[in-house]
């Protein structure tokens, strides 16, 4: 049986998937036909419901429940790892309200989040995440959400941090930050999608135990980015939560679609959102 597979090119996403998409574990007799596209391209994907498999963010996975389901494995939560709110001339929180914002697409997470801690921020402006930054420096906008390896480099490039959206939501809650997930389509029989479950937590146990073996294609779908800040991005989203999501890494995604859908930012959740594993 072949699935078709999404995911995005970050050092995190090849660690975990390279050894079941090139056949190094047992996959169960399940073949993946994978592609790499950016998460928020992953994100409106997924609304199609076409894809079997994807990598998504938590944001928008509330408009595409109805036809996924979270997996155990592969997700990513954590405890300050969170998106970065950042400017070059903004140093109060309080001027955002009339300030010009990026963020990396309308459905990510890091979109969410502001939007419950600054409701009245409204002039947003989607960017491709690595294009925050140049924005900034170039007074398109007055402030940005940044994601992935760009929390790295910011500082390098004179602009500061305003505020830690992960810091937030931890005080907010006392809970690790949802950010990503791996959900599998509904239409998969149980017996498959535990199995892909499964697969995706060999994978990812392959990848501890030799990580070598994913460094070429780790290296080569991070682009330029430095070795140094390809490995503590894996070391900051690859945790025991991408094993296994476990009750506290349930609880934090319920309490996310508590919070949002009492703000009215979500809309109403089905009953079964987590794949029942056994």
């Amino acid at each position: 049986m072949k699935l078709t597979l999404g995911f995005s090119p970050c050092p995190n996403d090849t660690f975990i998937f390279d050894a079941m998409v090139h056949g190094r574990i047992d996959t169960e007799g399940l073949e993946f036909e994978y592609y790499l596209a950016d998460v928020e391209e992953l994100n409106r994907k997924a609304f199609t419901g076409e894809p079997d498999i994807t990598k998504m963010s938590f944001y928008a996975y509330a408009f595409a429940a109805q036809n996924y389901l979270i997996l155990d494995s592969g997700s990513a939560l954590g405890h300050r790892n969170g998106p970065l709110l950042i400017s070059k001339k903004i140093s109060n929180p309080s001027m955002l309200k009339d300030a010009s914002i990026a963020i990396p697409g309308k459905y990510t997470t890091a979109n969410m989040l502001f939007s419950i801690a600054w409701p009245d921020a409204l002039n947003k402006t989607e960017y491709h995440f690595s294009d925050i930054e140049r924005a900034l420096l170039h007074d398109e906008v007055d402030a940005g959400l940044i994601i992935h390896e760009t929390r790295f480099t910011y500082a390098k490039k004179g602009l500061k941090k305003i505020a830690d959206m992960g810091e937030y939501w931890e005080k907010l809650t006392g809970f690790p930050i949802p950010l990503g997930t791996i959900v599998i389509n509904r239409r998969i029989p149980e017996e498959t999608a535990l199995k892909v479950n499964r697969i995706i937590r060999r994978s990812l146990e392959y990848a501890y135990h030799d990580s070598l073996a994913s460094y070429d294609f780790v290296v080569t779908n991070a682009k330029e980015m430095e070795k140094t800040v390809m490995n503590r991005h894996i070391k900051l989203y690859v945790n025991k939560f991408t094993l296994n999501l476990g009750k506290g890494g349930k609880r934090a995604i319920n309490e996310l679609y508590r919070i949002a859908g009492g703000r009215g930012i979500i809309p109403p959740m089905p009953g079964q959102i987590f794949l029942n594993s056994h």
